[in-house]
Order: C-alpha cells, then sequence, then structure tokens
C-alpha cells in the first residue's frame, strides 16, 4: 500500500524562501558596505587654521584623494592646542573611513610627551601613510652678528645664557629642534615660546630675537630677502629646495641634528582593512602623481616614498622626541 503524500503549503513554501533570501542579504551588509566605499563625502581634519605648511598639504592631499576615490574629499579646520584637538576628534571619530587626519608630528607623536592635557595616543589611530617631510632651519637675525655655523657656534659658547632662540611654542618640533641644537652642540641658551610664528617673526626681523628655528618654508622668503641669516637646517642631508643651505649635520659638532616637521595621513584606530586598503592604494597614487609632488616640493617639502612601514617610522620618531624632550625636561 502506498503511502499517502503530504503536501507542503504553498504559502510555507514562499515564506522559507523569503526568509532565506533575506538571511543572505543581511549577511553580505557588511562586506556591500565595505565594497561600496565610499559612497559619500570624505572629511580630512586639519588641526590648524587654513594658510599653514600643515593646512597646505592637507589641501593638496584631499584634491588627490578626491578624484581617485571618485567622491568629494574636503578639509575641516579644527584649530586650538597645537593641533591636539583636531586629532583628538579624528581619534574619537567612527572607523569607517569618512573622517581621516592629515596631521604633523606635533599632534601625533610630540604633544602627549609635553602635556598631559593630551588624552590621545599613537594608538588611538589606523597610521594610513607618511605623506611628506620638511626640514627646519636655523636662523640668526641681522643684528647677532654671525653669518654662518661656525660664527654662531663660538658666539654662544663664549657667552653662555647671553643668547636667546625663539620658537613658535612650547613643545613643538621648532622647540625640540633648539633643544637638539643646544645638546649636541653643549651650547647654553635660553628659550623663548611664542604663540605661533608671526610674533617669532617679527621679533626676528626687529632684531629683539638673536636667533630662531623656522619651518623652512616659512623662513624661506626671509632668508631670500636677506632679512634673516640661514645658518643650516636641521635634517640629516641638505633639502633639495635649498642646496644651497648646509645641513647642520654637516658639521661634526652637530652631527646627530636629525629632525623635522612631517605629516600623515591617519584615521581612527580600527579601520576596516578593505577600507584601509583602498585609502592606502589612493594615497600611494597621490604620492605618484607628479602635479602632486611638484605642489609639494614648491613649498619646501619631501615627498615620502610608498614604502615607509608606518607603525615602524612613528615608534622611532616617538623615542627620537622622547629623549630631546626629557634632555630639556620640556613640560607644558
Amino acid at each position: 500500500m502506498r503511502s499517502p503524500t503530504v503536501k507542503t503549503p504553498a504559502r510555507f513554501v514562499r515564506r522559507t524562501a523569503l526568509l532565506c533570501a533575506l538571511a543572505s542579504c543581511f549577511a553580505a551588509v557588511p562586506a556591500l558596505a565595505q565594497d561600496a566605499y565610499p559612497s559619500k563625502p570624505i572629511t580630512i581634519v586639519v588641526g590648524y587654521p587654513p594658510g599653514g605648511s600643515t593646512d597646505l598639504t592637507g589641501r593638496a592631499v584631499a584634491q588627490e584623494l578626491g578624484l581617485k576615490l571618485g567622491v568629494p574629499v574636503v578639509i575641516e579646520n579644527i584649530g586650538g592646542a597645537g593641533g591636539a584637538i583636531g586629532a583628538q576628534k579624528v581619534a574619537n571619530a567612527a572607523p569607517d573611513g569618512y573622517t581621516l587626519l592629515v596631521g604633523a608630528s606635533n599632534e601625533i607623536a610630540i604633544n602627549k610627551l609635553v602635556t598631559k592635557k593630551v588624552k590621545y595616543d599613537v594608538k588611538d589611530f589606523t597610521a594610513i601613510g607618511l605623506v611628506a617631510s620638511q626640514p627646519l632651519v636655523l636662523v640668526a637675525s641681522p643684528g647677532a652678528g654671525v653669518k654662518n655655523l661656525a660664527e654662531f657656534t663660538q658666539k654662544v659658547a663664549k657667552n653662555p645664557g647671553k643668547f636667546s632662540y625663539g620658537s613658535s611654542g612650547v613643545g613643538t618640533s621648532l622647540h625640540l629642534a633648539g633643544e637638539m641644537v643646544k645638546e649636541q652642540g653643549k651650547l647654553f641658551m635660553t628659550h623663548i615660546p611664542y604663540r605661533g610664528v608671526a610674533p617669532l617673526t617679527n621679533d626676528l626681523l626687529g632684531n629683539n630675537l638673536e636667533f630662531g628655528v623656522f619651518v623652512l618654508s616659512s623662513g624661506l622668503p626671509h632668508i631670500k630677502s636677506g632679512k634673516v641669516i640661514a645658518l643650516g637646517t636641521t635634517e640629516a642631508k641638505r633639502s633639495s629646495t635649498t642646496p644651497d643651505i648646509p645641513a647642520l649635520a654637516e658639521s661634526p659638532q652637530f652631527k646627530n641634528v636629525d629632525i623635522g616637521v612631517w605629516f600623515a595621513l591617519l584615521g581612527p584606530a580600527n579601520l576596516p582593512k578593505p577600507v584601509f586598503d583602498k585609502i592606502k592604494k589612493a594615497l600611494n597614487d597621490t604620492l605618484q602623481s607628479p602635479d602632486f609632488r611638484k605642489k609639494l616640493e614648491a613649498s619646501g617639502s619631501t615627498v615620502a616614498a610608498t614604502t615607509v612601514n608606518m607603525d615602524q617610522y612613528l615608534a622611532a620618531e616617538v623615542a627620537k622626541y622622547k629623549k630631546i624632550v626629557e634632555f630639556a625636561k620640556i613640560e607644558e
């Protein structure tokens, strides 16, 4: 005797098929969301007002990334606390690739070492890549009575405590460069921190201050006009932008002076790998763009290689800055 055939209601079959389809769709959502990145405008935060070297670098990066990722990339300037307020915003942002940071060495690696007010750390970011670097330059005012590094060293060494040098603020890369010069040269000068580059420039040009440290792009117009005297740049080798200005490290007394300002692209910690990979590729393509390179080199920067290991680079930079901060007892 044949067993009776049990018929499954058609509506049950349809409902089961629909549920299976929905489950498949929901499972695919994260992958589809990442594959679709970017699907809306991206914001790059710059922790300084418009017009400075970090802002100029950020805008150049934003323009190229927008072309390569196919969405608008806009700059949001959030000044204050030496770049720390803008950096904190990115550290707190959702790790979705839509809020990034073009930051400088100050807010990424130095601020945490000199002030307890900074709550974020390097580990609170995903380091996407190094963008560019720029040397600093040690300068003398016309009234200082020196024309080169040898005369500077001799005069300061013979008059410990008599002369001062200025920077754009406590704990900045300019300040650390000045302290590195003091340490290497066994010199004693008083540090005068200014609230930015403008008042520092005014006092140097007005002969109210003997020496100062500039970012090369900021000091170059005054060097070319003869209003200040370049004593040397602070990276290990001469800048290709100013091959006529010697590096301080060319002098045996300052052979270990190697410090500059650098700019990097970062996102919040835990950026998803597919998103990271897309931004990283766009950045690498940007670094090899002739127009981008020309724009940054014109401002005194050296565009970074695409092969830089950012985790190793940042660790080495933090270790270097920590040594200077401890030597100079810098605290804000």
